[in-house]
């Protein structure tokens, strides 16, 4: 099948409880073990893109690969999304370069220009006369802590959601998905030690009574898992004190209203450390394809953990 937007995917999960994965792809790699993942688990699957991948990579490449994966899993249901989109620009040219799904992040507006931007973004995508297609829109109310690609927020600036602004954004914008601020973190730097995690899931809860049926979005939700951050410190490394959310928290959160759950800083721990642990076991190593093939089979491990144990949607392609 061609790309889908996300909308049938929402529908479906927050009907299920369940949420879909949507992860960070910079290089073929991360998609190949991303979608091996999804298709050996039948599960739907969201590659998203950051302003910074699309730097790294170069955007028609990417898509390439994205559309490589599709080939290879043609019954599985796969959507392209633009992370933290920073203009109605780069949304735009996300959407003609055959996108089927942009997150607008104007978080860090006022409320009244985050509107009038995500509002434009919206005419602008899911105008299906001009392009024959509709293209799902994310917005964001609320900022998140810390720092990620081109996202870089402090502590002191971090915002909860407000529910009581819930209603009358998503009725003015049209987005599509709501991305909020329930107390995740960018990068793998959440939490310091000694810190109990806790995500506000009565934040949560008031925004679904306030947009019942509607399909909400996490960001920063990396659990930095620690096996990871043991091996890129034991080989090496210095990343003391990484700290992420608990995957059961997270779990309860697909099983509400939020039906997608970013994944990001997981796979770049996954990918660091397998390949400075090949490098220390494998001295004379100096194939990529040698250190790179341990990243790709860690990683797609990690993919079917989180498919499995924390989103729940195995087996809904």
């Amino acid at each position: 099948m061609p790309l889908v937007n996300t909308k049938e995917m929402f529908e479906k999960a927050y009907k299920g409880g369940y949420a879909i994965g949507a992860f960070n792809v910079n290089n073929m790699e991360i998609v190949q073990a991303i979608t091996e993942a999804a298709g050996a688990l039948n599960s739907p699957v969201i590659l998203q893109v950051s302003a910074g991948a699309r730097k790294y990579a170069n955007s028609r490449y990417l898509i390439h690969m994205v559309q490589a994966a599709i080939e290879n899993f043609p019954d599985l249901p796969i959507a392209l999304h633009l992370d933290h989109g920073s203009s109605f620009e780069l949304c735009k040219a996300c959407i003609d370069d055959g996108f089927s799904s942009v997150m607008i992040d104007g978080s860090a507006l006022s409320y009244e220009e985050n509107v009038a931007v995500t509002k434009a973004v919206c005419d602008y995508a899911h105008d299906v006369k001009a392009r024959g297609r509709y293209i799902t829109v994310e917005g964001e109310l609320g900022k998140l802590a810390g720092i990620e690609d081109a996202v870089n927020v402090s502590e002191e600036d971090a915002q909860f959601t407000n529910p009581d602004e819930v209603l009358d954004f998503v009725t003015r914008t049209g987005v599509d998905s709501l991305a909020i601020a329930i107390g995740t973190s960018h990068g793998a730097y959440k939490f310091k030690p000694g810190q109990n995690p806790r995500l506000r899931l009565d934040i949560l809860d008031e925004v679904s009574k306030r947009l019942p049926g509607f399909p909400i979005v996490l960001h920063g939700a990396s659990s930095v898992p620690q096996e990871y951050v043991k091996m890129v410190n034991q080989y090496g490394g210095a990343m003391p004190d990484a700290i992420g959310i608990p995957e059961e928290q997270l779990r309860e959160a697909a099983k509400r209203a939020v039906c997608k759950i970013n994944i990001d800083s997981d796979i770049r721990l996954c990918m660091t450390g397998s390949i400075r642990k090949h490098f220390a076991e494998h001295p004379d190593h100096f194939d990529p394809r040698q250190y790179l093939t341990d990243a790709r089979a860690n990683i797609k491990d990690l993919v079917s953990h989180k498919i499995k144990d924390v989103l729940g949607s195995d087996n809904k392609a």
